[in-house]
């Protein structure tokens, strides 16, 4: 972390030195990106001089039955990973009083727990010497990185592990799930700018897991990542996350939430399905970047699904949400019987919902909203299936193509939709077997049609329907 923060301080010093011609040119936001961001260092001004804490630190976890209790205030610094050997010690548990802080000032994680549960959450599965190592509780410190490939704590083979009240800053990954775990809670937590991902479930095969209550911000990487592995009944509530992606101008695939089995296509053992995402806020970062007409993280996703055609991601609700300024809001690839209902979406940089080759993906009750932004903001349905879209109010979508698209889809139903003040309103084209009905499409914009309907889209039905503007519509594309 601190070789980066050199890097850059020395960068900018060679470009001011050289006199490069933009360099005064640059806007306020430019010139504060090219200074030294914080380091450990400059938070604990006598860090170089700070003992060693780990030999001594792993000896009263050893002797201690495999706690930790800090009960002086104070900040202790590490140079490698402190065990937890479940196996060894059984339930373990680290605790902190107010103000205590760890600096993990050498690669890999501060704090690390490895367990032997090799079974499902099923009491059938477990073997007696489980239950020993029932448990682990991390609560009430700070983590601090202090090194680019430091982690905050780290589970392994982990059953019924509680972290609370913890914050991590600086690291390469704030929490990271490896290879198997059960019932996991992670509660009340802050994690804050690190480098990598907020919490990283990282090829693990995991069910029965709570994420509640936390802010997880500004991790450059991700803020809440599901990679590979077996994942299944994930719950994220009430919690903050926001601008977990770079925070330049940069492209980028990272999401505040993304959910990811991409990579092992035609591997059915890897697959993600059972996720519950309700009552958190969900933003940032596209629209406020101070470079005029860029954006940061370009192709940065809120709640970002990619799942794969041998197994789809499955069974996902997005519900009571505050979900806005990323480039696209939502982005679904390979999903079905995904629910998304009673979000507000606004100020997407590009589009509030990307839906692509899935299947019963429901879309109600939702507003869409550019909010004090002009952007195209639509809604765009490809290579899709059986999906509902209805009863959500659609507003100023400046998408030419139009605000609500459906591109190569079938058996869909679109209802209840009162869409506003948009470019265009609702568009299909190569579009089978599907209905429009009771919608109504007001105030679009000189040239825009309120509906538009290709000679390649065939048997569409429509019942009920106001449209107050010019609509385009294939006498071919009619239900017979």
């Amino acid at each position: 972390m601190i070789k980066r923060h050199l890097f850059a301080t020395l960068t900018a010093s060679l470009i001011i030195s050289a006199g490069h011609p933009s360099a005064q040119a640059q806007d306020a936001k430019e010139k504060e990106e090219t200074k030294a961001l914080p380091t450990a260092a400059d938070q604990i001004k006598d860090l170089p001089s700070l003992p060693d804490f780990t030999k001594q630190l792993q000896q009263t976890i050893d002797q201690s039955g495999g706690n930790l209790a800090f009960v002086k205030s104070g900040i202790y610094r590490i140079t490698e990973p402190l065990v937890f050997d479940l196996t060894k010690h059984g339930a373990a548990k680290v605790t902190g009083s107010a103000g205590v802080t760890l600096i993990m000032d050498g690669p890999g994680p501060a704090l690390k727990f490895v367990g032997s549960h090799q079974g499902t959450a099923s009491p059938k599965s477990f073997e007696t010497k489980t239950w020993n190592e029932r448990m682990p509780i991390v609560s009430g410190i700070e983590i601090i990185g202090n090194h680019p490939e430091a982690v905050g704590i780290e589970l392994f083979q982990t059953m019924e592990p509680i972290i609370s009240r913890v914050s991590i800053r600086w690291c390469l990954h704030g929490i990271r799930l490896a290879t198997r775990n059960r019932n996991v809670t992670i509660s009340d937590c802050h994690l804050y700018e690190n480098s990598g991902v907020g919490i990283y479930l990282d090829d693990v095969n995991l069910h029965q897991i709570n994420v509640s209550n936390c802010h997880i911000s500004y991790n450059r990487q991700g803020g809440i990542v599901v990679r590979d592995g077996n994942v299944r009944n994930l719950q994220i509530t009430g919690c903050d996350i926001e601008g977990n992606m770079p925070g330049e101008h940069v492209p980028t695939k990272a999401a505040n939430i993304l959910l990811d089995v991409s990579g092992t296509a035609g591997d059915k053992k890897h697959s993600i399905a059972e996720v519950a995402i309700t009552s958190c806020t969900i933003q940032h970062s596209a629209n406020y970047s101070d470079i005029k007409g860029q954006y940061s993280a370009v192709g940065g996703a809120n709640i970002r699904i990619l799942g794969k055609e041998s197994w789809p991601i499955n069974s996902v609700t997005i519900t009571g949400n505050v979900i806005s300024d990323t480039e696209n809001n939502i982005d679904i690839i390979h999903a079905y019987d995904v629910t998304i209902a009673s979000n507000a979406l606004f100020a997407p940089s590009s589009n509030h919902l990307l839906v692509k080759n899935s299947e019963r993906i429901v879309v109600t009750g939702n507003s869409f909203n550019p909010r004090q932004f002009e952007r195209p903001a639509a809604l765009i349905f490809t290579n899709s299936k059986d999906c509902v879209i209805s009863s959500s109010t659609i507003h100023a979508a400046k998408n030419p193509a139009g605000a609500l698209q459906l591109n190569q889809c079938s058996n869909m139903l679109v209802n209840a939709i009162n869409l506003t003040g948009s470019a265009s309103g609702i568009s299909l084209d190569k579009t089978t077997d599907s209905s429009i009905t009771n919608c109504r499409v007001s105030s679009t914009l000189e040239g825009g049609s309120d509906i538009s309907i290709t000679d390649s889209s065939k048997n569409i039905t429509l019942s009920g329907n106001s449209f107050a503007g010019k609509s385009n519509i294939s006498p071919a594309s009619k239900k017979k």
